[in-house]
């Protein structure tokens, strides 16, 4: 995996200077002493990886303000000129209702389609946790309905053809009120920064950090804290990964793994909900695999009754291993069928690794 080397600060634009420079603020070597890799090195996080300060932007939609940050693009050069990571994979998403068409006013970006912040999430345990008795997202992208063209959705298509993942992380009205996504720590429109809580997740028994920001389910959106974005899975492909047709990349998340803060063993989504921390999902590829995309197609996992009187029901680190498991009988989808894609997908961009 190809991460450059050297600890610098640049001001940065679009290859075609369609973006106002800013001054990134940016955060270690990608590499450094105690083995933590940041893969957004245009990205600066706090000491325990639970917050990354990243490049912010002003852009428009119907006239008003919209806040966004960039975590990966569609082009080589243009991500190392960013600092975000590459995924080449989400090239496959031109052409379908996944990805915005935006034009350039200005040099300021304005998008089709943006996002209603500060509705109150909602999350009430269900008995065992998950499923909850109640989710609802916090925030809601607009539908094609509002509009009169497209529903919002994180990507979108530059006129030079690059795609970008561009979550929406605040907008100001009007009368000057800006609204903020939940997990927004600090908002800098002076400095052109924000400040956004991570996520804890697994890869090839490594800990892994992520920014949560959109989910194209309502139950998801609810749980990770993040936005409502339907629009998504009109993303290619279901179920694979292949890096010439689809847009997609695996992730496992438990529904039922075991609960409790100070539990070694506690996963999954019962555990979130219970317990208040991540569920520490488990993702296949990372940035500089070709299979990469922020685009993760969620593969819910459920034990089987068997593992758990087992008490095979243990903390999982590799995606591998848990694919290992299901076909051994071990796991399966919630609903008792064979562990598959659950048909929905989390934009989730990694930014760094342990």
């Amino acid at each position: 995996m190809q991460l450059p080397a050297a600890l610098r600060i640049r001001a940065t634009a679009s290859a075609l200077g369609l973006l106002t420079a800013v001054a990134l603020l940016v955060g270690p070597t990608a590499a450094s002493a105690d083995g933590h890799e940041l893969f957004i090195t245009s990205a600066r996080e706090n000491a325990d990886q639970s917050v990354a300060t990243l490049p912010l932007f002003r852009g428009t939609s119907h006239g008003l303000t919209v806040w966004y940050t960039v975590a990966d693009s569609s082009d080589e050069r243009d991500a190392e000129a960013r600092g975000v990571n590459l995924s080449a994979k989400l090239r496959h998403l031109v052409g379908t209702a996944a990805v915005q068409t935006v034009r350039l006013v200005d040099g300021v970006v304005d998008f089709p389609a943006t996002v209603h912040f500060g509705l109150g999430r909602v999350v009430t345990p269900g008995p065992t946790g998950f499923p909850p008795a109640q989710a609802r997202p916090g925030s809601v992208g607009e539908t094609a309905a509002e509009t009169g063209t497209v529903a919002y959705t994180p990507y979108i298509q530059l006129p030079n053809g690059i795609i970008l993942n561009a979550p929406h992380v605040a907008t100001t009205d009007a009368a000057g009120i800006t609204r903020t996504a939940d997990k927004v720590v600090s908002l800098n429109t002076a400095q052109h920064t924000v400040g956004f809580r991570e996520t804890e997740g697994r890869w090839e028994g490594d800990v892994i950090h992520y920014l949560s920001f959109d989910a194209s389910l309502d139950v998801a959106a609810a749980l990770e804290d993040a936005t409502f974005a339907p629009a998504m899975n009109a993303a290619p492909g279901l179920g694979s990964q292949s890096p010439e047709t689809s847009a997609r990349a695996a992730l496992a998340a438990f529904t039922n793994g075991q609960t409790g803060a100070a539990n070694p063993q506690r996963q999954g989504l019962s555990s979130a909900i219970l317990d208040g921390l991540s569920p520490l999902n488990v993702i296949d590829p990372i940035p500089g695999d070709d299979t990469y995309s922020p685009l993760w197609d969620v593969h819910l996992a459920t034990w089987t009754p068997a593992a758990v009187a087992r008490h095979a029901n243990t903390r999982q680190s590799e995606y591998g291993a848990i694919v290992e498991l299901a076909q051994n009988g071990m796991i399966t989808a919630p609903d008792g069928s064979p562990f598959k894609a659950s048909g929905f997908i989390v934009n989730c961009p990694p930014v760094s690794i342990n």
